[in-house]
């Protein structure tokens, strides 16, 4: 389809041709026609969006006191990549000083600078959800800087591991269980971001009480809260940066805080992403279901939407029905499309 630009350039030589006397102000109304119609077209392609944010006003003020360089170049030159000063992860001090954490998050940093598909894709995911996600966070008195904890497990996608633990926080069957989601062949509310969002917080809280601070509970998430326990007593600290680790643990938390670093200033790493690239939160209601759903392409017809209208916003509904023999109570999104 020919743009708004080129479109007035052909009717202002086509007015001139036939009068110029009318030519200007015809061209004008027809301008001005031509966008109207175009802001119509951008807009019917919005409406899944419930307004344009960019996540990055609010995690640009994360990392005030770290100082951290790569030189951006034009050309496809590699830096190595430095971190020093104030840096702090739930609130808790990054000891910088001491040179196996700082190797360890510059790894990291270098790593997450460099993979440019992976970290692009990450900001535009980030935008999307993290608001929803910071909000749960807070309501359950968990540091928001474990938005990235999510990140780094899953890229904020419904992924399944090998071992099989799902979703955006990657839980496995059993621990999705003892922290109160519901796990069958119908539903599995692991793949409910929300939801699960708020096990992964139950499990946070239980182990931050246990082990004594956020650190090593981030790092527990990744090892386990047993074998944590087992770590700390062998090591005889309860301080992370003094531990020793496996590598996956090892580079878990310096994950975490090598994404938070390039969130607080995403230009300094060559990442210029505007607000338009950037995936919007999905514009939706809720309508509360308890009772059987026979056919989920005929349930989202109701609400004049298709089969996958409902699978994007309800990822937990895992069949192409809902018996629900129980007779529970679900909410079920329902997506905005006018």
């Amino acid at each position: 389809m020919a743009s708004r630009a080129a479109w007035c350039r052909y009717l202002k030589k086509q007015l001139i041709k036939v009068n110029r006397k009318y030519s200007i102000p015809l061209i004008a109304v027809v301008c001005l026609a031509v966008g109207f119609i175009s802001a119509k077209v951008v807009e019917r392609y919005r409406h899944y969006y419930d307004k344009q944010v960019n996540i990055f006003t609010a995690t640009g003020n994360e990392c005030p006191g770290v100082r951290w360089s790569v030189p951006v170049d034009s050309t496809d030159v590699a830096y190595a990549v430095a971190v020093e000063g104030d840096l702090y992860f739930a609130g808790e001090r990054v000891p910088l000083e001491d040179q196996d954490v700082r190797e360890r998050i510059e790894r990291e940093l270098q790593i997450a600078v460099y993979w440019h598909s992976n970290t692009l894709m990450n900001m535009k995911m980030a935008n999307r959800y993290f608001g929803d996600i910071e909000k749960i966070l807070a309501e359950n008195g968990v540091p928001s800087d474990f938005k990235y904890l999510a990140l780094i497990e899953s890229n904020l996608r419904n992924e399944t591991s090998p071992a099989g633990a799902v979703g955006f926080w990657q839980l496995l069957k059993e621990t999705a269980k003892i922290y109160g989601l519901q796990v069958d062949a119908e539903v599995d509310e692991r793949y409910d971001y929300q939801k699960s969002t708020l096990a992964a917080c139950k499990y946070l809280n239980q182990a931050k009480n246990e082990l004594g601070n956020w650190t090593i509970a981030a790092a527990s998430y990744n090892l386990g809260l047993a074998g944590m326990k087992d770590r700390c007593a062998d090591q005889k600290t309860k301080d992370y940066y003094e531990m020793f680790f496996n590598q996956e643990t090892s580079r878990y938390l310096p994950r975490m805080i090598a994404m938070k670093i390039i969130f607080s200033n995403p230009e300094k790493a060559g990442f210029y992403v505007k607000t338009e690239d950037l995936y919007q939160p999905y514009s939706y209601k809720t309508v509360t279901v308890d009772t059987a759903i026979s056919s989920i392409a005929d349930f989202a017809a109701q609400y004049n939407l298709k089969y996958k209208h409902i699978k994007i916003l309800n990822p937990w509904l895992r069949d192409a029905k809902l018996t629900n023999k129980e007779k529970k109570r679900y909410e079920i999104k329902i997506l905005n499309i006018n």
